[in-house]
């Protein structure tokens, strides 16, 4: 059984902190979805490289509703999803983690349901608590006992991308009560949410955003911050697994139960 689940972001691709690692896919109705089955703790982890192991797919071509649907077919319970953000509030400084734990959507093109019409019943998920607190805690106890400079809580901006910024936008951001910006977090957490697996993002600042920048932005710089924080990232997701418990109930696994639960 396949309990827990890792989606790496930018930075993140190779699930190298596991051990026997394997390579397999899974067939959805929205697409194949490649994957990496790997054992840590007496766990079997599932690895999903969002934006595939060469960074090769732009934020708004991921296929978020084949990568979620994928990891509930395999049982998953529980995914911890890495992401590069760019920080909007100044607190959050490049190098430090964010347990974000809300979103606005700014995201245009992408579908953001399994349940787009057709034969399928019309399903609104409540998302007033839309990142696992259960999981967030956990995050929060391990990165504090890691001494990790990490923040217990802030709202991510999903931008659609791929492009960055402009100086406008994130002014924007700051004044609606944004903490850091990215691409890819929704559709992700609310696909989670409607699927019923906790979900819980690490959010790791590579840089202050457009504006607050004094220079201009560059993905090498995105992707040299991740790099050198690496070992804090893997330390922060390894030490939490080894404490998770997947069979504590939630009321992220119930999130449909007034429309007869999420079936795939």
């Amino acid at each position: 059984m396949v309990d827990i689940a890792i989606i790496g972001g930018t930075g993140v691709y190779d699930p190298n902190m596991l051990k026997n690692v394997r390579q397999d896919t899974i067939d959805t109705p929205y697409g194949q979805v490649s994957y990496k089955l790997g054992d840590y703790a007496e766990k079997t982890i599932a690895f999903i490289a969002r934006h595939g192991s060469s960074h090769s797919i732009p934020p708004h071509r991921i296929n978020y509703r084949a990568n979620i649907w994928g990891l509930k077919k395999l049982g998953v319970k529980i995914i911890i999803a890495t992401t590069a953000v760019g920080s909007i509030n100044k607190n959050m400084k490049p190098g430090d983690f964010v347990l974000v734990d809300q979103f606005i959507d700014f995201t245009k093109n992408r579908i953001s349901s399994f349940f787009d019409g057709g034969t399928k019943p019309v399903v609104h998920v409540d998302v007033t608590v839309p990142y696992c607190p259960a999981i967030r805690s956990k995050l929060w106890d391990v990165g504090n006992e890691l001494n990790i400079p990490i923040h217990k809580e802030g709202t991510y901006v999903c931008a659609e991308g791929p492009r960055f910024e402009t100086p406008a936008e994130i002014i924007m951001f700051e004044r609606m009560g944004g903490d850091v910006v990215g691409m890819t977090n929704v559709p992700e957490a609310p696909l989670a949410r409607e699927a019923e697996i906790c979900y819980a993002t690490v959010s790791m600042v590579t840089n202050f955003a457009a504006g607050i920048a004094k220079q201009p932005l560059t993905h090498a710089e995105v992707l040299d911050a991740m790099q050198a924080n690496s070992d804090n990232f893997r330390k922060l997701i390894m030490a939490t697994v080894k404490e998770l418990n997947v069979d504590q109930d939630c009321d992220c696994r119930h999130a449909l139960a007034a429309f007869g639960g999420f079936r795939v």
